[in-house]
């Protein structure tokens, strides 16, 4: 007997009153069993099924009586027939288009809940290969019918849905060539002749304008703003906008002098007019925080004239402009791999960059409410942004690195030995250790952890006998070229360091000092440890005879050993720490008439917090480079060149 022929429209009636029984028990049984009565390969059921759910959401959208939850029970039947095989992947995908494509918009929110819910699923194997691309195709659909403007927070939504969903890596959402949206302009005023700015309308304005109930009372208005605002500071505050549109403007000699002026006169603005007075932006921040932020959106700035002075007095909006300043440096600075050649900063760009960036900072943190965690946590994600940006440059390459495969064929286990093979027998108990001479070794004494304590065990030289050559090569009399000095010596070298660990105080002095190499190293070191060499060291195995003071008067041993005024005229250790203590947060006062670059400087605040350690590390850092030069008289003279005589005074004194 011939199977019977598979009948689609039958199929399809049956499919149809299946998922409508579904859709009343909110199970898919019913789908299930239909699907294996009918006979018919599977590719044929599978097509027929999907022709049919997509007509009972038809039917739904026709009658137009159905819920949002009507419609998603049966996307969550679709699911789960995809679940169960009988039903194909891209289903569920077709019906949440459908949906979006005949419901308003109001309604649309509702159902991409539903889609951001479920994002877990849409990344199974069973879903992200068949379902990206109508993913992909029903945002930007949604995006083309929504306003970045009146529709913000449902755009980003959107953005955040598809940023879960795809992979980092993933080209199709990354913006490669460092592109900008040129797209958004911002409108004001550019005709002076209209402008309303310097005319007297403050009492018409009081007189016209109606306060709505809750919005600003009395104790919460803002201050006056103290600062004249005419015509020229609003045109040149809102032309900075173009510039944070499209930072390339930047690069050009013309554009460049027009940004530094506007920039300088915006910025003095916000830096001489502080904001102290913040007893109504608190209030409104914990209003804010009650309503979970639900009316806080920066969507487009309002650049109407009237508003200038409340937006100079409002914190958020200084935090906006001062973080596009942020912003706009980093992509300045940075290295981009899509920028042109002629997209370079000069010296002076860079100074001014520089700069400023620190004067935004400290704006930022004068902001409240919490402007120094606000700035912190501004910095850190800027600090963050650069991997990326490295990450971009460099391909996008994958982050899963693929596990190599080791097709070298695994070495035979040996069975291990039971004890009685190597450990001894017998009154001698002898140790074989498989091999003739380590039996010999091993077997000298009864105890080896006893003969290891022994004091005949003890190797490590002093400081004075192990450098003592080092410290002979070092003396120029000598004239030993560098090539041959000991302290070129790597196996040298790799000893003094462990030798230095475990004797020298030296070894675990901070500095800023760089050092090319571990030589370079190491004749610092030497030059530190010949001026602490006991007296009584023979004078030829250190080579610091007075027979040569008069021809060699820089001699770096001579100075240590034969020149003990020169030597009682450095400035000591306990000596700086006094002067650290004294000289607190001034200690940059300081540190220009020490000659120290501005490097070194921001080595040092990025070391540590504490102003006194900070001018800890400025002295040892001029010590360091200044050797035997970094003499009490000119320690005096700085600082009294600084203005620090007091310090400077006690300092002689001591």
């Amino acid at each position: 007997m011939s199977p019977s022929l598979f009948n689609f429209i039958d199929a399809r009636d049956k499919f149809v009153d299946s998922a409508k029984c579904a859709l009343t028990g909110k199970s898919s049984k019913p789908l299930t069993h239909t699907f294996h009565q009918i006979p018919g390969n599977e590719t044929e059921k599978k097509t027929t099924l999907d022709q049919a759910l997509r007509g009972v959401l038809g039917d739904q959208i026709d009658q137009k009586k159905a819920t949002c939850d009507d419609y998603l029970s049966l996307i969550y039947l679709s699911i789960d027939a995809v679940t169960e095989g009988i039903c194909s992947a891209t289903t569920p995908f077709l019906l949440l288009g459908d949906v979006l494509d005949c419901l308003p918009l109001d309604q649309c929110d509702k159902i991409f809940s539903f889609v951001e819910e479920k994002v877990s699923t849409w990344k199974s194997n069973s879903f992200y290969t068949a379902g990206k691309n109508y993913l992909l195709r029903m945002c930007n659909d949604l995006l083309r019918r929504l306003s970045k403007s009146q529709n913000t927070v449902f755009c980003g939504r959107i953005q955040l849905f598809l940023a879960r969903l795809f992979p980092l890596s993933e080209k199709s959402g990354l913006n490669l060539q460092s592109q900008f949206n040129l797209d958004n302009i911002t409108v004001f005023n550019k005709n002076e002749q209209e402008s309303t700015l310097g005319q007297k309308h403050t009492e018409e304005k009081e007189e016209n304008m109606e306060v709505e109930e809750g919005e600003m009372g009395e104790d919460d208005a803002p201050a006056p703003c103290s600062i004249p605002i005419d015509y020229n500071l609003y045109r040149k505050f809102w032309t900075l906008q173009d510039y944070f549109r499209n930072p390339v403007q930047c690069y050009d000699k013309f554009s460049w002098m027009t940004f530094l002026k506007y920039s300088d006169e915006t910025l003095a603005v916000f830096k001489s007019y502080k904001l102290d007075d913040m007893q109504a932006s608190k209030r409104k921040l914990e209003e804010l925080r009650m309503s979970d932020g639900e009316h806080v959106y920066f969507a487009k700035f309002l650049t109407s004239e009237k508003l200038m002075d409340l937006q100079l007095s409002d914190g958020n909006f200084r935090r906006h402009i001062l973080l596009q300043y942020l912003i706009l440096f980093q992509y300045l600075k940075g290295q981009v791999k899509f920028k042109s050649s002629s997209c370079a900063l000069n010296d002076d760009q860079a100074t001014w960059i520089e700069e400023t960036t620190k004067l935004v900072y400290q704006l930022l943190k004068e902001i409240p409410p919490d402007g120094d965690k606000f700035a912190t946590m501004v910095e850190h994600i800027l600090d963050t942004e650069e991997n990326w940006n490295g990450w971009k440059n460099e391909g996008c390459p994958s982050f899963v690195k693929e596990r190599t495969v080791d097709d070298k064929p695994k070495r035979p286990t040996r069975k291990r030995q039971a004890p009685e093979d190597f450990l001894g027998k017998g009154p001698d108990r002898k140790i074989f250790m498989g091999n003739d001479e380590l039996t010999r070794l091993w077997n000298l004494n009864q105890d080896n952890m006893e003969a290891c304590k022994s004091d005949s065990r003890e190797f490590m030289p002093s400081l004075d006998e192990f450098f003592a050559e080092a410290i002979e090569q070092a003396d120029p009399a000598n004239m030993v070229e560098d090539e041959y000095k000991v302290v070129r010596n790597p196996n040298y070298g790799w000893r003094a360091l462990r030798l230095l660990s475990r004797r020298s105080p030296h070894f675990f002095q901070p500095t800023n000092q760089k050092f090319k190499s571990l030589a370079d190293y190491l004749d610092s070191m030497v030059s530190k440890l010949a001026k602490e060499l006991p007296k009584d060291i023979p004078s030829e195995e250190i080579k610091t005879g007075e027979e040569d003071d008069d021809d060699n008067g820089d001699n770096l041993l001579k100075e240590s050993n034969d020149s003990p005024s020169i030597q009682s005229k450095l400035v000591t250790n306990q000596q700086m720490d006094d002067i650290a203590a004294k000289l607190g947060a001034q200690w940059k006062s300081l540190a220009s008439h020490l000659e120290m670059k501005a490097a070194e400087l921001r080595e040092i605040e990025s070391d540590s917090e504490d102003v006194d350690m900070q001018a800890k590390l400025l002295l040892v850092a001029w010590q360091d480079r200044e050797g035997t030069q970094a003499t009490v008289d000119n320690l005096v003279t700085a600082l009294n060149a600084a203005g620090f005589s007091q310090i400077a005074d006690s300092l002689s004194e001591a």
